[in-house]
């Protein structure tokens, strides 16, 4: 709820009845062995296409959380990687992952293939699970039809008790799950509209390998994303709350971009997908650029991709540990050239491997949000456009020089004005413009759109009227 005293807006908790539970919202952990459609049975549960599928195993890498309900109650679903014993390199990886979202939920789903039945892999994967005490309800999931949930009744045999059969793909089954789930999790917290805003959002994109989830891991202070040399091990957007600067932030890391969407395929395609809707739902991107390579026509597509989405823009060059003095001297050129478009982006050199300057992102953070929510009352706004066009005013052309009438900024988040003229302004007086409203105003870190409504040539008798 809220109040508003005066233009000022007072944010209030909901009132809960007495009694009812307010604590953080209960985590179920889905795990397993690779391709038994983990992933398929969290999209099931969420009721929407979010994780990442496809038809082969390994898909799934880090531990990614999706917010879910039922029956009016909320909690967390977080999806794994197929866990394997003895597993190595990045598969080693990828099971500690798994076993850190066992160790870290109330209540883990245990995702057996119902077609295939009970394998090592899953008698040594329950062992895993009876040493972490935690409640596990066994899925026997593939159970497209009565014959195969007869079938699955074999997987009373992992002394899990009894196995609920369901088809993630289709439905079947899935409701009586889902009373299983919340019977088992501790109260949940009842679903309520209108809560103060949480923490900002906050995308962390880029290239393949230039250091996104190194720099996750580096402020959880764990190793929340499977990190690898190999390019192309995030696929699932991550998503973390960590703590920088002294201040909560929302922080999803998210795949790195290749190639256009519409050139991508397969777990690519999605994941691109994916990174896209992140970008969409952050409030401020931080792009990754690996300042020891040269700055890519990939790296200028996703830079492009945060601009048009609107979002507070924050350049990290990583990997800064690695860049001697030559490599310097060029980026240098680099930048001039091909960044020349946003010279209003924040840019930082960090080094996520390090920790060199990462304490200097949450200032940029900051700034960059303060400047995508800046408002500038009307009255100064046309004052300056005044004192403005009277000093540099438009050229004339055809013997005529439309004039600026009146401004308005019509909203923030990103802040957007619009001028009112008596005829079309040349694109390089409108690029003027907004230069000069940046070295005014400042809006750091923040693009900003200026759209021009010629007024209406005035017909027989009649008045002139602004384009709406």
């Amino acid at each position: 709820m809220s109040e508003d005293f005066g233009g000022w807006v007072e944010l209030r908790e909901p009132e809960l009845e007495p009694g009812e539970p307010t604590g953080p919202q209960p985590v179920v952990a889905v795990v397993g062995r690779p391709n038994v459609g983990k992933s398929t049975l969290v999209n099931r549960i969420i009721g929407r296409r979010q994780a990442v599928v496809e038809d082969i195993p390994g898909v799934t890498r880090d531990r990614v959380p999706y917010d879910a309900q039922w029956n009016g109650r909320a909690f967390t679903v977080v999806d794994t990687g197929g866990w394997e014993p003895d597993a190595k390199d990045r598969a080693a990886a990828i099971a500690a992952q798994a076993e850190t979202a066992v160790v870290t939920a109330d209540v883990v789903l245990f995702v057996v293939d119902a077609m295939v039945g009970s394998t090592d892999v899953d008698e040594a994967a329950v062992r895993m699970l009876r040493r972490s005490a935690k409640p596990v309800i066994l899925v026997a999931n593939k159970a497209d039809n009565t014959a195969i949930e007869m079938e699955a009744t074999a997987l009373w045999s992992l002394g899990l008790g009894e196995p609920f059969p369901v088809s993630a793909l289709h439905g079947r089954g899935s409701g009586d799950l889902l009373d299983a789930i919340m019977a088992a999790l501790p109260e949940a917290p009842k679903i309520v509209e209108n809560r103060p805003r949480g923490p900002r959002r906050v995308a962390l994109v880029g290239r393949p390998n230039v250091g996104k989830s190194s720099l996750l891991n580096r402020f959880s202070g764990e190793e929340r994303a499977v990190v690898d040399a190999v390019a192309g091990t995030t696929v699932d957007p991550v998503d973390s709350l960590v703590e920088i600067g002294g201040e909560t932030w929302q922080l999803v890391d998210t795949a790195g971009l290749r190639k256009r969407v519409g050139k991508a395929s397969g777990t690519e395609y999605y994941a691109s997908l994916r990174t896209a809707s992140a970008i969409e739902a952050a409030e401020v991107a931080v792009v990754l650029l690996d300042s020891s390579e040269v700055i890519s026509e990939q790296d200028q597509r996703i830079l492009t991709m945060v601009v048009e989405a609107g979002r507070a823009l924050v350049i990290a060059f990583n990997k800064w540990d690695l860049v001697d003095g030559d490599r310097r001297y060029y980026l240098d050129k680099e930048i001039d050239r091909e960044l020349r478009r946003i010279p209003w982006a924040i840019r930082l050199n960090l080094s996520a491997k390090t920790g060199r300057a990462v304490d200097k992102l949450a200032p940029a953070l900051r700034k960059a949000l303060a400047s995508w929510e800046t408002r500038i009352p009307t009255a100064q706004l046309n004052q300056w456009l005044t004192a403005l066009v009277q000093a540099t005013p438009h050229p004339v052309r055809g013997g005529r020089a439309p004039r600026i009438l009146f401004a308005t900024q019509a909203g923030v988040a990103p802040p957007r004005f619009v001028l009112f003229t008596t005829g079309p302004l040349d694109a390089g007086y409108q690029r003027f413009v907004e230069r000069k409203l940046r070295e005014e105003f400042g809006f750091e870190g923040s693009p900003i759109d200026i759209s021009v409504r010629p007024r209406k040539k005035l017909g027989p008798g009649g008045r002139g009227k602004a384009h709406g």
